[in-house]
């Protein structure tokens, strides 16, 4: 029995009977069974993103989907999208705000469907920093804490609203920056593809 990928092997091998008046070759039949361990005993991984707004731009969307074919090795994936708010031109900040709650429920509503007690994430500016290898074991603690699943938010152009903010069991912060939130998408897939990749201590980390 050995894993590789998170995913565990096992063999069955035995001998051929001989029934009467056969020959006998002694031959061995192999089975392999194949399954992947589940990060929890609650029930297999499950990593969600809940965005705003669709990925216009190729590049984007071939790097989401290089990272989300990646990932299928170690977890299962849903990335959602909600309807992003048209924000007006010169928008005051009770506008900005508006905008922000009006995508904030949208976002609310998908959450409202994921599986009951999944562990939720926002990404947000004022969150907690992590490096890649402690990233790597809170994602395994999250997953723990949320039955198997977690939920990554991530925000539009204006970031996310006080309602959503409030849901999340943790703020998560990639930096003092400010990245465009298609951008984040990517980013996010990359450490998480990273994170299983430490946690299964295979070469790809440096």
């Amino acid at each position: 029995m050995f894993t590789q990928n998170g995913v565990w092997d096992i063999i069955f091998a035995y001998r051929a009977v001989k029934e009467p008046g056969e020959r006998d070759y002694g031959a061995f039949f192999i089975f392999r069974h194949r399954f992947f361990q589940p990060a929890s005993p609650a029930g297999e991984p499950m990593i969600t993103l809940i965005c705003v707004g669709s990925l216009k731009e190729g590049f984007f969307r071939e790097a989401v989907g290089e990272y989300e074919k990646r990932l299928l090795g170690y977890t299962k994936m849903a990335i959602l999208s909600v309807k992003d708010e048209r924000e007006p031109d010169r928008a005051s900040p009770k506008e900005q705000n508006r905008v922000r709650e009006a995508e904030g429920n949208r976002m609310l509503a998908l959450l409202s469907k994921r599986k009951e007690g999944a562990f939720v994430v926002a990404l947000d500016i004022k969150g907690r920093m992590l490096d890649s290898v402690a990233l790597s074991s809170a994602i395994g603690e999250w997953e723990t804490k949320g039955r198997g699943e977690v939920v990554f938010l991530i925000g539009g152009s204006l970031g996310l609203s006080d309602a959503v903010l409030s849901r999340a069991d943790y703020r998560l912060s990639f930096s003092a920056l400010t990245f465009p939130h298609q951008l984040m998408r990517v980013l996010l897939l990359e450490q998480v593809y990273r994170a299983y990749r430490i946690r299964m201590g295979e070469p790809y980390h440096k």
